[in-house]
This record gives C-alpha cells, structure tokens and sequence, in this order.
C-alpha cells in the first residue's frame, strides 16, 4: 500500500475555498481503530458550520467530514474483515480526529457500521448520516407509531426528504414544508401527503387539515420557527429538535410555560454510529437497491479541490436539492 494519500485539510474558520488539497501520510490504525479506504462521502450542514468556525468544539488543522463508505484495509483488533463494505460516522469524525474528506480515514471501531451492496458508491455515500439522523429522530426523538401523523419543518433539506421516505414506510402520514411552490414535485416524489408553504404560521396549515395537531413533527429549521412548530402538534406529540438550516441555534428569554404549549413533549436528536444499527443501515441499503425506498442525490462531485469547494458552494447556498456526494478517485463507478 502507498504511504501518502490526498486528503482536503482545512486549517482554520473560512470561506469554502479554504478547503484545500493536501499530501498526507495514511493512517496507521492502533488496536481499536479502523482504517478505511473511502470510496465517497456525503456532505452535511454540520461541516459547513465547523467551516464556517461556528459551533463548540472541534481543532485545526483538520480533515472534515464526520461520514464517509468504503472497504476495510486494516482492522488491528480484528473487529472487522479486509475488504469488509462498511460506513464510518460521527465519533468526533472531522472534528477532534480527521474525517472523511479523504482517500483514507481512521476511526475507532465504535464509529464503523457494516453492510454489504453492489449499489453505486455515490448513492451508498449519501445515506449513512443521513439515513442515522432521520432514523434516530423518528424513534429516539419523535417515537413515531405506525400509521401515525408527522410534519417535517425543513422538508427538502436532504434529512427532511429522509425523514418523510422513513416515515412513509411507516404508513405515516406526512406534511412536509418548503418555503417555495417549486419544491413541491420534490417532496411529493419523497412520498409528502400534504406540501405546506411556509410563511411562518404553519401550525395553522396544519390544524386546518388535522385540527387536533400531528402526532409528532421534526424540526430541521431552527429555533426560529419552533415554537409554531410546537403549536401543530397534538397533546402528548412530541417535537423533536434536530437541525438549524436557519443557523438560529438558541431561543432568546426562553419561558417554558409560554413556549411550549400545554402537554406538548419537546425534545432533541443528535445521534452517534451507535444509533444505527448495522440491520436498519442494510434494511435501508437492500431497499434502495430494490426500489422500493429512494433518497434523493442532489449532485455527485469528483474528489478534487475544486470539486469539494464547489459542493461546499452548493450546499451554503441551497442551490441544490437533496444530499449532496463527493465519489473518490478509485472507486467502482
């Protein structure tokens, strides 16, 4: 094996052109680490804001990305099998220890799902984060039941289109938001029954269909639009906080008794590899080889500089729809 590998570093808080094209030397896993030859990786907001220098933790230099799927090379502790398809996520990935934006990449065991597919790298790269996020917000967060009624507020971001597809296979029945009529082709094909413009008072587009609210919703928005979220849900349905599109991460003056309506259960979701089961990722896995569940791939870019950077671009601006993947030289197109 080649000592070095191409890897993006970011070496402090910037525009997307700070993401640039290194040599590094590839990892040299210790017992209860993985090294992972990556085959593609899905782009997230969270990598936006650490460039960007918001949030709590995280150091640079850095390689981002907290997800990224590709093939086992070594496996000290003998966790996993050369050659063995998994996905690495989260654990502090693109944060505190080099993430996916690489040829290779490092993780502790703890951070690695196994799964096995033929299907395209590219559209394997979207769903590890994503389908872990929507997943664990529709049980740990939400507890959806089957046959139950949600709102996702921030539906065409590619975690809302997850959201609605998971709880579609559920027999939910959904209402999604979009702050545009043009997005509504978008959200129908993820299986949305009701598309609901948002103008800032959905709860009442909502109740005008379900008067006594939805049984749960997910808030990918922000904590600007979350108290009208709060007002669409049923006594004893729960919100759960899961995203900030809006960049708007506290509430200000923040009066629970005021807030948040009588009997309405508030909570929040950011899940780790531990809370998605390695079952649940092949479920999901088999079912889009089959057709049978569909996430959309907003755009595949190639692993370069330029391409990186531009997927960056694509993702501050909102300029595409559905979830953004970058496919590594190498791997199997």
């Amino acid at each position: 094996m080649e000592d070095t590998m191409r890897a993006i570093v970011l070496d402090g808080p910037g525009l997307p052109e700070a993401l640039r094209m290194r040599t590094l030397p590839i990892p040299d896993p210790e017992p209860g680490w993985v090294l992972v030859r990556v085959e593609a990786f899905g782009l997230n907001r969270s990598e936006q804001h650490f460039r960007q220098g918001l949030g709590s933790f995280g150091s640079f230099p850095r390689v981002p990305g907290i997800e990224a799927v590709g093939r086992v090379v070594r496996a000290p502790g003998g966790e996993f099998a050369e050659g063995q398809q998994v996905a690495a996520l989260m654990g502090g990935m693109g944060r505190t220890i080099d993430g996916g934006y690489a040829e290779y990449t490092c993780v502790p065991v703890s951070s690695v799902v196994p799964f096995r597919s033929d299907l395209d790298p590219a559209v394997l790269g979207a769903l590890p984060e994503m389908v872990q996020t929507a997943y664990g917000s529709l049980t740990t967060g939400v507890d959806l039941r089957d046959g139950g009624s949600l709102l996702v507020r921030g539906g065409t971001s590619s975690v809302g289109l997850a959201v609605a597809v998971l709880a579609k296979e559920r027999g939910a029945t959904v209402f999604s938001t979009t702050r545009s009529a043009a997005n509504a082709d978008v959200l129908h094909a993820a299986g949305v029954d009701h598309v609901l413009i948002d103008d800032g008072s959905v709860a009442d587009q909502v109740r005008a269909v379900l008067p006594g609210g939805v049984d749960g919703a997910v808030e990918l928005v922000g904590t600007g639009a979350l108290r009208d979220t709060l007002r669409a849900v049923a006594v004893h349905g729960t919100v759960c906080f899961t995203g900030m599109l809006s960049d708007e991460w506290t509430v200000p003056d923040f009066y629970p008794n005021d807030f948040i309506p009588n009997g309405v259960r508030l909570t929040a979701y950011s899940g780790d590899a531990a809370d998605l089961p390695a079952a649940v990722l092949q479920r999901v896995v088999d079912a889009v080889a089959v057709g049978t569940l569909s996430f959309p791939i907003g755009r595949v870019h190639d692993f370069t500089e330029d391409g990186v950077v531009q997927a960056h671009r694509d993702m501050e601006t909102g300029a595409v729809r559905g979830k953004l993947v970058v496919r590594v030289d190498g791997a199997q197109r």
